[in-house]
């Protein structure tokens, strides 16, 4: 049943062109538009650093978190048809129903991070395999907040509601976090250090020759990972309750 399900969920995805399109296809556009025309700058705001690999970096957590993310937009349109009613009168486990939802953003965020990387290569990222390796699995591990959130995002709200929530949500994340332009000032460093959004872009920033997390990156994930899922439950429960 877990196997089964979890194709179908994929296949469905797949299917979807709009989802595919804004999970997939606009942070690679955005990429192109933004680091295309910079492809031979070499020294980006005299940081020594090259334009392709500066917004490769940055956009990895910004489309990975997307992708997740998104996952809660199908939630509510599956609640609003009445698809969620008719798996409540199967043989799936609510342990079954996460794992494909949150398998499902995986999938999604691991093309994304592929298809960035392929763009970046192109235009001309150069990284030693153990900065790849390093980034890309600190980028999957700081996911793990965003799937519980959009499974959140997706069981309280509506499909009218649910996409200016999400959109703004994520360029809030985005911009508290240091994903555009690097913090500056004490308080909104703190400010960013507390959320999930400002350690994806620390893991992304390996690429650029940052250390990764600190102590406080790890606890702060470890907290938003498991009040993500606690609430994601909480939702779950609650929205099968009101059947």
């Amino acid at each position: 049943m877990t196997r089964d399900y979890l194709l179908f969920e994929l296949k469905r995805t797949f299917r979807n062109r709009r989802f595919f399109f804004f999970s997939l296809g606009f942070p690679l556009v955005l990429y192109f538009l933004i680091a295309g025309p910079n492809r031979n700058e070499t020294n980006l705001g005299h940081s020594g650093l090259s334009a392709p690999l500066y917004f490769m970096v940055g956009l990895a957590a910004f489309g990975t978190m997307n992708a997740m993310l998104a996952a809660g937009a199908r939630i509510a349109g599956e609640r609003a048809v009445g698809w969620n009613r008719q798996l409540r009168i199967t043989p799936l486990t609510t342990r079954t129903y996460f794992r494909a939802k949150v398998a499902t953003g995986y999938v999604m965020a691991g093309l994304t991070l592929v298809a960035l990387y392929t763009s970046g290569v192109i235009l001309g990222v150069s990284m030693s395999g153990n900065d790849w390796l390093r980034m890309t699995g600190l980028i999957l591990v700081g996911l793990l907040p965003f799937a519980g959130l959009g499974i959140v995002f997706g069981h309280l709200l509506t499909p009218d509601s649910i996409g200016p929530v999400m959109g703004g949500t994520t360029a809030l994340l985005a911009l508290l976090g240091g994903t555009w332009f690097p913090l500056s000032g004490a308080v909104m460093t703190h400010v960013g250090e507390a959320l999930p959004s400002y350690w994806l872009v620390q893991a992304g920033h390996v690429g650029l020759g940052g250390s990764g997390w600190t102590r406080t990156g790890w606890l702060v994930m470890v907290a938003w990972t498991v009040g993500a899922a606690a609430t994601a439950r909480w939702a779950y429960r609650r929205d099968t309750k009101r059947v």
